[in-house]
């Protein structure tokens, strides 16, 4: 469990930091790149220490593609995006492909007995 509150804290990071980095590009301000790169590097460094125990390709793909999806739906309340019919299609499948790489996730523990 403690493996997934890190993963969910590097897609904090990684939603914060992106955002903050284009209210940087907007307003200018080089305090708000320091703060993205912040936020960034401690995404990748807590990301790091969450594949430790959890699957590679699982972690990456849920801290990717959550990341993508909350970073695209404050993209359009917070900086009045654009949110078309295809970009929801393509965040659906985003959300399907995350949930296939899941269940297509097995353990060690698993595959073991599976072998046996």
């Amino acid at each position: 469990m403690f493996y997934w509150l890190l993963l969910a804290l590097a897609i904090v990071f990684e939603i914060v930091g992106t955002l903050a980095m284009k209210w940087a590009s907007l307003n200018g301000h080089a305090a708000g790149y320091f703060f993205m790169l912040a936020m960034i590097a401690l995404s990748y460094i807590t990301l790091c220490f969450a594949v430790k125990k959890i699957a590679l390709g699982v972690a990456y793909a849920i801290w990717e593609g959550v990341g993508v999806l909350c970073i695209t739906l404050f993209s359009v309340m917070l900086f009045d995006e654009a949110l078309p019919l295809m970009k929801v299609a393509g965040l659906a499948t985003l959300v399907t492909g995350i949930a296939l790489v899941k269940s297509g996730t097995i353990s060690r523990k698993e595959a073991s007995h599976a072998a046996a």
